[in-house]
């Protein structure tokens, strides 16, 4: 199984992603914000980021800016309640998987997991 970053400043949706991964027998680690992200991607190496677009501080693209300049491989599936077109331009062209709306379908995202992990 793979190894996960769960990247969102609600404690509520991590946790949720956290505790869904888990049971999936995948290593999760969790962070609250950007800084914490961009330290978990060097300590923890994730396969795979589940990165909220709004956050607090250094937003979901400014973060993911800095994950490409230190990592251009990982997965990123970028999440968000705001149906933002410029945003989500800005995102593809850093290379991000997909896009998925918030309140997002739970079976739906881990279908994508599953098929990303996976390499289906």
């Amino acid at each position: 199984m793979g190894k996960i970053l769960v990247v969102d400043d609600q404690f509520g949706v991590r946790r949720l992603l956290f505790e869904t991964f888990r049971e999936d027998q995948h290593e999760v680690e969790m962070a609250a914000n950007g800084a914490e992200a961009l330290q978990l991607l060097i300590d923890f190496k994730p396969d795979l980021i589940l990165m909220d677009m709004k956050m607090p501080g250094m937003n979901g693209l400014e973060t993911l800016g800095q994950i490409r300049a230190l990592d251009r491989q990982v997965g990123v599936i970028m999440m968000t309640a705001y149906g933002d077109t410029q945003n989500m331009e800005q995102a593809k062209d850093l290379g991000i998987l997909y896009y998925m709306g918030k309140p997002f379908d739970l079976f739906e995202l881990r279908e994508r997991v599953r098929e990303i992990l996976m390499g289906t």
